[in-house]
């Protein structure tokens, strides 16, 4: 399950670079392997918090004990990536971490926080270029340098509660988007919102910039790593389209309905309570439907793509879990038999895939007759192996990037920004002065 932690972490990973600036991690020059079978104990930090989460992890870790008996994991939950940094700073990390973001793994990599994975996967004789999809490879290693691997992957697509719908198909292009979200909302006599038929504003959920810019094709940098933001008018298009629809509502009103909203994470998001018809979210909402709203006939499909782009209608947003070692770690040895163990057993992969409904990350996981597909996750895997998804490449300033153009785009669609030619062009201007101060990434 991808959940947006970075931001929180950004400071820390700013600090972490500067501190260890000139102090590459130095890799073995060969990776060792787990031959001794003296009993290990190992530290597992990992983010994830639900329920069925955790019980998917320990029957996986199960899975893990019976093949290196000698191996024991210990395992937290719930940790955040600043949590990670801060061990790591402390001289006192995990020998395994995983992460639910990718945003920061150009930093992760270039400050030595995870150790270089290269020499490990050589001696294992794991070529990722047969075993990971090609998106996969864009954000799990920067500069040819491979500090995490990928454990499980998130696809975006959209959700639709069909008795909202009415018997309306779901929408392909933005202006269907927009058409059916006025068909479908309701208000009462003071304007009030009461069931929304898609909510527009980037504040919603995981209606961020990064996810809602692959329905424009829209780019983030140029070959150099400047913004592309302002130059590229697919930010301009989705942009205006967002903005339209929000005036439509009411932004005032529009934000009164959108703050009475329980947490995303929650069985109280508004998707479970019948308050929203249609919603943009990842593959794992399947499995949080199931437990928390079993009673919601939904479906899934593609998000709507800009109007003169059908082609590109089936494509969505990719990402995923990362997992390394991080610089320091103990037991390096047993660290990569778990590391190898949760992001290249296709059994592994595949029981976690169908316990929390993620997408599983290798080419023989996608094509194991075990994987469970239904037709709303089959939504995922079709979206996932679209030639026209897309994913953010590591980049050195991966968070700001997307911080910046998520703050300007509140500025414009809540009518504080009145010029969006001049908005994106200061977001250029900020996004390329930090990339001056960071040499270039």
């Amino acid at each position: 399950m991808k959940r947006l932690l970075a931001i929180s972490a950004a400071a820390g990973l700013a600090l972490l670079t500067a501190c260890t600036a000139g102090t590459e991690n130095s890799a073995p020059s060969i990776a060792p392997s787990a031959t001794s079978h003296d009993p290990v104990t190992i530290e597992f930090w990992h983010g994830f918090s639900a329920d069925n989460e955790l019980k998917a992890f320990d029957d996986t870790l199960a899975g893990f004990k019976q093949k290196f008996p000698w191996i024991t994991v210990k395992a937290t939950k719930a940790v955040q990536d600043d949590q990670i940094l801060q061990s790591v700073r402390g001289g006192n990390p995990p020998d395994v971490a995983l992460s639910f973001t990718t945003d920061s793994v150009a930093q992760f990599c270039k400050a030595g926080i995870f150790q270089d994975l290269n020499p490990y996967l050589k001696a294992s004789n794991i070529d990722p270029a047969a075993l990971f999809p090609k998106v996969i490879a864009e954000y799990t290693q920067y500069q040819g340098k491979r500090c995490v691997m990928p454990m499980l992957a998130d696809a975006y697509g959209l959700y639709y509660n069909k008795k909202l719908m009415k018997g309306n198909e779901p929408p392909k292009t933005l202006s269907e988007l927009a058409d059916l979200t006025k068909k479908l909302t309701v208000k009462d006599a003071q304007g009030n919102i009461k069931v929304a038929g898609f909510v527009p504003t980037s504040q919603m959920y995981e209606n961020a910039p990064i996810h809602t810019g692959v329905m424009v094709g829209a780019k983030w940098t140029n070959p150099d790593g400047t913004s592309a933001i302002g130059s590229d008018p697919q930010w301009k298009t989705l942009m205006t389209w967002q903005k339209d629809l929000v005036d439509w509502f009411g932004y005032d009103k529009l934000e009164k309905f959108r703050k009475s909203f329980g947490d995303e994470w929650s069985a109280d998001n508004p998707f479970n309570k019948g308050k929203v018809a249609m919603a943009i979210d990842g593959e794992w909402r399947n499995a949080m439907l199931a437990s928390d709203a079993p009673d919601v006939d939904y479906g899934t499909a593609p998000m709507p793509v800009a109007d003169d782009q059908a082609q590109r209608y089936g494509a969505g947003f990719i990402t995923g879990t990362i997992i390394g070692i991080p610089r320091g770690a103990k037991h390096p040895e047993a660290a990569w038999e778990l590391v190898k163990y949760l992001t290249t057993d296709t059994g592994a992969l595949v029981g976690l895939a169908n316990a929390i409904r993620n997408v599983p990350s290798t080419l023989p996981a996608l094509q194991s007759p075990d994987l469970k597909k239904d037709a709303n996750f089959q939504t995922f895997l079709d979206i996932f192996a679209n030639p026209n998804s897309t994913t953010q490449p590591a980049h050195i300033n991966a968070v700001f990037n997307q911080q910046t153009l998520q703050e300007a785009q509140i500025q414009w669609e809540s009518g504080r920004a009145k010029d969006l030619d001049a908005l994106l062009a200061d977001v250029d201007k900020k996004i390329n002065d930090k990339l001056k101060l960071t040499a270039g990434g």
